[in-house]
């Protein structure tokens, strides 16, 4: 079988349904919710003006990568299971900079979003756990392939010249996870974004480029004996993938591999409060914190002396010090910059303890957990168990994750802001990219 024509037919042919539409509405809202902060300058971050210094030409590719890196700079953005990635601040950065230059009705981009979604998904079975495992950032490396594919959906190709940009979008896929806790993480995305949108300006400009096997390789080259190709296109859409599993939407500006660590440690922190007894009394007879999860559930967040605010998003050991703290994990610890030093010595008390009797997480990470003990001075001892399943049941209020990052601008704004990101019909659209730009 020629796997790429067989993905470029199901890019080109398919029909996302409302129920798709709509979570691909929501996914916009949060896209809004967390790249706007960086946007508008309202949170420290050095990366952006830098890279305006270099990407300034106001051109489709540049939009994109400054839009896909401030979308992800905050680590704050959507996540997908199948991708083990961020499919939004890939595709949607791609989608919205081609919009600047040739709008498209509304539909027309939902279904491009969705059709994206499903590729980023399925490319994430395809290659298996393994990808990840080998080092790769999947958000820069399978984002890349699936931004092209929404790309080629909003664009409406044929499929001979989806098959040709998909080609020429695969054979540029990179970036490694060894960048985690820098700005080239966040920078990945803005590269994936980048590259389907040249490869798509190519694929129009009549270039040439292999229509098959490209993506065989890829997978095969990329999965260290474990493909599983027949997964990229068997049993499509049903359901479609922007629905089921879905997007995971981030109740923290963390690592999405912290969460049920820190929802562990929230929920003793407030049954101690609901006792009576004092925060200060409760940091004051902590002895020792530990926290076990399965063997390699903590290859994301796998920095454990975080020396910034970038790398405390991939800390265990901060995130769960910051929670017990505050009650919460503020943006201003996990932004650019000086760690807060109250949370350090807190921090140092934190043991990780994989659970050696638990399936490996490479195996199925939907079975991650977090158990979180604390040991008190007088030997006592808190103790709750979290896991991945739990975390995602609670939904996460979207509309007020946007509400809060527009507190800076005016009540007039933020009515437009809120007003536009319903994507009710073709002009909010066309506002919303205005904003965008």
């Amino acid at each position: 079988m020629n796997l790429t024509a067989a993905l470029a037919e199901r890019i080109v042919h398919s029909q996302p349904d409302d129920v798709a539409r709509a979570a691909a509405r929501q996914g916009v809202r949060d896209f809004l919710a967390v790249s706007w902060p960086v946007l508008q300058g309202q949170v420290p971050d050095s990366g952006l003006p830098a890279l305006h210094s270099v990407y300034g030409d106001g051109s489709a590719r540049s939009h994109a990568l400054l839009l896909g890196y401030a979308s992800h700079a905050l680590d704050y953005d959507d996540f997908h299971a199948d991708f083990r990635g961020h499919p939004s601040v890939v595709i949607l950065p791609a989608l919205f900079a081609w919009q600047q230059v040739q709008p498209s009705e509304l539909d027309h981009f939902l279904d491009a979003y969705a059709i994206g979604v499903e590729v980023a998904g399925r490319l994430g079975l395809a290659v298996s756990q393994q990808h990840y495992a080998l080092g790769n950032h999947n958000t820069a490396t399978l984002g890349t392939v699936a931004a092209a594919a929404a790309l080629a959906r909003l664009l409406a190709l044929d499929v001979s010249a989806t098959a040709t940009l998909l080609g020429i979008a695969t054979t540029q896929a990179s970036g490694l996870r060894a960048q985690f806790g820098s700005a080239v993480k966040p920078l990945h995305a803005g590269f994936a974004a980048e590259r389907a949108v040249t490869s798509a300006q190519l694929t129009l400009a009549g270039f040439d480029g292999k229509q098959d096997g490209v993506i065989e390789a890829f997978i095969s080259a990329t999965s260290n004996g474990q493909a599983q190709p027949e997964k990229l296109i068997d049993n499509w859409a049903q359901p479609w993938r922007i629905v089921t599993p879905g997007l995971e939407f981030k109740p923290f500006p963390t690592c999405a591999g912290t969460h049920s660590a820190a929802e562990a440690t929230r929920i003793l922190r407030n049954e101690w409060l609901a006792s009576g007894k004092s925060r200060e009394s409760l940091l004051e007879s902590i002895s020792e914190i530990s926290v076990a999860f399965p063997p390699g559930g903590d290859i994301a967040a796998s920095v454990r002396v975080p020396t910034n605010g970038i790398e405390a998003r991939f800390s265990l050991e901060y995130v769960i010090a910051a929670m017990l703290i505050y009650g919460d994990l503020r943006l201003q610890d996990f932004a650019e910059g000086e760690l807060n030093q109250e949370v350090m010595p807190l921090a140092a008390k934190v043991l990780r303890m994989p659970d050696e009797n638990a399936p490996p997480d490479a195996i199925n990470p939907a079975l991650r957990f977090h158990l979180v003990t604390i040991t008190l001075r007088d030997g006592s001892q808190l103790q709750h168990h979290r896991t991945r399943q739990q975390s995602l049941a609670d939904a996460v209020d979207v509309a007020g994750k946007l509400r809060a990052a527009l507190q800076q601008e005016s009540p007039q704004r933020q009515q437009q802001l809120l007003s536009s990101s319903e994507l009710a019909n073709s002009a909010h659209l066309a506002q919303l990219t205005q904003l965008l730009s």
